[in-house]
């Protein structure tokens, strides 16, 4: 038996499940697919969404030489011996060119491409799980139209898994075939947005019972199968980036129910070295000086998590997610170096003043290096004032205190040190 995906997979636009505001009545996709205009496109989204069928829909229609290629696996040779056949007869009306995952080709083999996307004997559609301002060429993203593809909602999916009953049903079972309504939703929530997923899962479910009497699709059978499909995210991919960032917003945001929500997620996807990263980061760049402390905690909690391993890691991870999302938050630390560091970048620069150079050389006092410095632990309270920015950023202020216990302190420190000063 085919797979079930490849089995269904709709062969014209009124039949692709979701995407509607591509190719639904009046949008961008469907109206440049019935003028027979095609851009060269690039399909951005995450996988089961419909980017390759509707590429292959478009294909179809197309009166053009058509070559399909996965960047998985395709060599540039490859995509020479199809800039070859331009010169064939089949090439002469232009090659319309489906390039499968296109961020698994490097800069230099999506160069390849460019001069004939340029004169466009080639159209290229293409397609990405990832984000193409980051994996595209530049050049190829400026002669290119972007569409993005969303997730499927659960009905959508439910909506799909309907008809692949159906026609498996019509062509494989002996006996009727009836399904729990509840068992569909289920497969299709978990599914997460992905088509082809919950198809994989009906598939497991489904196949094998093809001469079973009277078989029925139940939330028992729904569980089973979705477990043996193996749902779950690729934590390379732009979904794990998405959670990494909502788990980092939630814990600035002081929401712990959500950051442990994301941390589920982001266990389930098994890579514990980006957790612990982004647990210290947000200990540095959200909780700060408001509660310094913190990075100390999370680093043992972190150690932790990664001698013990999954699933025990599990714990101290919580627990240091449940601390920096109840902690106090401040962001002056990061707020203060960045804008040091976009002074540096504009040549905000300045000579640093005599009195603060290195001294411990013979000739320094002839430059001036070091003359007339004043060292503050010879004075009341280890203060005194003098200069310590270049002249020109003399008034600068980098650090700014946010009004938290422990900063509030550094500001009654300061003050008194310069009111008591000599």
């Amino acid at each position: 038996m085919k797979p079930l995906a490849d089995l269904i997979r709709p062969r014209t636009l009124d039949e692709v499940v979701g995407q509607q505001h591509l190719i639904g009545e009046n949008q961008i996709l469907r109206k440049l697919i019935e003028v027979n205009h095609i851009p060269n496109l690039i399909f951005y989204g995450p996988s089961g969404t419909g980017k390759t069928t509707i590429a292959n829909i478009i294909a179809s229609l197309s009166n053009k030489k058509i070559y399909k290629l996965n960047a998985t696996d395709a060599k540039t040779e490859d995509i020479k011996q199809i800039i070859q056949s331009l010169n064939t007869l089949e090439g002469m009306n232009g090659i319309f060119l489906y390039l499968d995952e296109i961020q698994n080709f490097n800069k230099k083999q999506q160069q390849t491409l460019l001069k004939y996307i340029e004169t466009g004997q080639i159209t290229l559609i293409t397609s990405t799980t990832e984000n193409p301002y980051f994996t595209i060429f530049s050049a190829i993203l400026s002669r290119s139209t972007i569409l993005e593809f969303k997730p499927l909602t659960p009905e959508e999916i439910v909506e799909g898994l309907k008809r692949a009953v159906e026609l498996v049903e019509s062509e494989f079972y002996l006996y009727p075939l009836t399904y729990e309504e509840e068992a569909l939703h289920y497969i299709a929530n978990v599914a997460n947005g992905d088509l082809r997923r919950a198809l994989n899962a009906l598939e497991i479910a489904l196949y094998p019972n093809c001469r079973t009497e009277r078989f029925v699709l139940t939330m028992e059978v729904a569980r089973e199968c979705t477990v043996t499909a193996g749902f779950s995210y690729d934590r390379f991919g732009d979904q794990h980036y998405d959670t990494l960032s909502a788990f980092q917003k939630s814990i600035r945001g002081s929401d712990p129910d959500a950051a442990i929500h994301y941390l589920a997620r982001l266990i389930q996807a098994g890579d514990l070295t980006s957790i612990c990263r982004r647990l210290l980061v947000i200990a540095a760049e959200d909780i700060g000086l408001a509660y310094p402390q913190a990075i100390s905690i999370v680093k043992s909690c972190t150690d932790a998590a990664m001698q013990l391993g999954f699933p025990e890691a599990r714990i101290p991870l919580a627990q240091a997610v449940i601390l920096l999302a109840n902690s106090p938050k401040s962001n002056s630390a990061i707020s203060a170096i960045d804008e040091a560091l976009a002074d540096l970048k504009v040549g905000n620069v300045g000579e640093i003043p005599k009195h603060l150079k290195d001294a411990h050389y013979g000739g320094a006092k002839k430059l001036g290096h070091g003359i007339e410095y004043k060292f503050p632990h010879d004075y009341p309270n280890h203060y005194v004032k003098q200069q310590y920015l270049p002249n020109r950023l003399k008034n600068k202020t980098y650090y700014k205190p946010v009004p938290n216990k422990i900063e509030q302190g550094f500001v009654a420190y300061q003050n008194f040190i310069k009111n008591n000063s000599q």
